[in-house]
């Protein structure tokens, strides 16, 4: 009995054991199903996030790629704007350089012509010449060829430079070019002490004295030219420091009716010269208008006088017409009339009507 028990007990132990170890194994796997899917989940999570980092990373590169394409082409931008603008720069730089080389040229060219005109002013004989093709290129671009002549002489032997043939009671009016240049540079020369300077100065309104009594002297003939001659000086510079500095050099010259001018001053006394021989050679044509406005009134009356008259001619057709057309509407009603039977009504009215109306209108 008792090892029937104990036999009883050793098969539900043994039961036990196994159901235990049943339960053992299935839980051994469950755990392994379920780590089986958690292994799973995590590979497909993390092949999820993956997917999602490389999406995020290609968002991100090409986010990264078109700001860098962006900036790369401002920079770009940039860069050529600032090669153009350095470009220009140069260019202008260059350009500029050459202006100045040329106006440099310039510059050496007309510091040679000055010394070179100082050279040929520094002769007498240059000067006048020079004076005397400074008046002429003046007075041709003034006046008519009838209005001057060059190198006239006068009855006393003297010869001018230009006489300006100026209407009545004007005359001809002698221009004579002086060029007192000597001293005068001497006067303003630098490094001259204030005797030299002084000396100069007398020595230089002596010259233009000289030259005005000159002038006077041989180029103002009575009965011949006009009662005054002008002294041209072709520098402005010595013609202002003669009416600055020297009056009574001015006034001497006035005294003997001589006028001082330079090559602005010269121009407008030829303008003046234009204007007088302008208003002479109208009023020569006065007369001649005068008389083409006669001729033109006498044929405007003959014309006048022929408009009435056609007027008049016109009007007689006019009222020959009216009596015409008067006539023929008559004739039409004693035509309608004699078509309508009215003829035997009044056969004695109607033949004295018809004889009327052949009488002459």
């Amino acid at each position: 009995m008792a090892e029937a028990v104990l036999l009883a007990a050793l098969a539900a132990l043994a039961l036990a054991v196994w159901m235990l170890f049943r339960v053992q194994r299935t839980l051994e796997e469950k755990h392994r199903q379920m780590l089986a899917d958690l292994h799973d989940g995590l590979v497909r999570q993390s092949d999820r996030v993956g997917a999602s980092i490389g999406e995020l990373r290609e968002a991100v590169a090409l986010k990264l790629d078109a700001r860098l394409d962006q900036i790369s082409s401002r920079v770009s931008e940039r860069l050529d704007d600032g090669f153009r603008k350095t470009n220009d720069t140069f260019v202008s730089v260059m350009q500029r350089l050459s202006t100045i080389d040329e106006a440099q040229k310039k510059i050496e060219t007309l510091t040679g012509s000055v010394v070179s005109l100082q050279e040929l002013l520094g002769d007498k004989r240059s000067r006048g010449a020079f004076g005397e093709v400074q008046l002429e290129a003046l007075i041709r671009n003034m006046l008519p060829p009838s209005a001057f002549e060059f190198q006239h002489t006068l009855s006393n032997g003297t010869r001018v430079d230009c006489v300006l043939k100026l209407p009545d009671p004007t005359g001809l009016v002698c221009v004579d070019s002086k060029f007192p240049l000597e001293n005068y540079h001497k006067m303003l020369a630098p490094g001259v002490n204030d005797v030299e300077r002084a000396l100069a100065q007398r020595l230089f309104r002596a010259d233009v004295k000289k030259h005005v009594d000159d002038i006077a002297k041989k180029y103002i003939l009575p009965n011949e030219t006009s009662d005054g001659a002008v002294m041209f000086v072709p520098a402005e510079a010595v013609f202002a420091e003669i009416h600055a500095y020297h009056s009574e050099v001015v006034d001497h010259a006035n005294s003997k009716r001589v006028w001082i001018v330079s090559p602005t001053t010269l121009m407008a006394v030829l303008n003046t010269a234009r204007a007088v021989l302008k208003d002479v050679e109208t009023r020569k044509q006065v007369d001649v208008i005068k008389d083409a406005l006669g001729r033109l009134s006498l044929e405007f009356g003959r014309f006048d006088e022929r408009l009435r008259k056609l007027a008049e001619h016109i009007g007689q057709a006019y009222d020959d017409a009216q009596k015409i057309q008067t006539t023929g509407e008559k004739i039409s009603r004693q035509f309608q009339r004699i078509e309508s039977a009215e003829l035997e009504e009044k056969p004695p009215l109607n033949v004295v009507r018809l004889g009327e109306e052949r009488k002459p209108g």
